[in-house]
């Protein structure tokens, strides 16, 4: 919801300049969201529903294009997460964030 509603939005400002309602966009960069967690023992990527109620870990994450995380979310639902874990799905979101940006990217180039 996130991912896309930023598109929505950053469409709904760009067409409120355009029609002189905003002076400039008041968005400062793009904002998409994933989840991951560790199902199995092993990392995962976007959980499905079925990962999602099997995970030992979930977790919800929110990052800017610059980098910055918004919001981290998480749960250990089977036992504890060590930070080496932490680390690792922390990094698997960022790069599955990155690659939300440019499918973002190419959903507002189409118009």
């Amino acid at each position: 919801a996130i991912t896309g509603g930023y598109v929505a939005l950053a469409d709904a400002c760009d067409a409120l300049t355009k029609r002189g309602a905003l002076q400039e966009s008041p968005l400062h960069g793009q904002v998409a969201a994933v989840s991951v967690g560790i199902v199995g023992g092993a990392p995962v990527l976007d959980l499905d529903y079925r990962e999602d109620s099997e995970a030992e870990t979930d977790m919800n994450v929110v990052m800017n294009n610059g980098g910055a995380f918004i919001e981290i979310q998480g749960t250990a639902e089977g036992h504890a997460f060590r930070r080496d874990e932490l680390d690792r799905l922390l990094n698997l979101a960022a790069n599955g964030i990155d690659e939300l940006f440019a499918l973002q990217i190419q959903a507002r180039a189409r118009g």
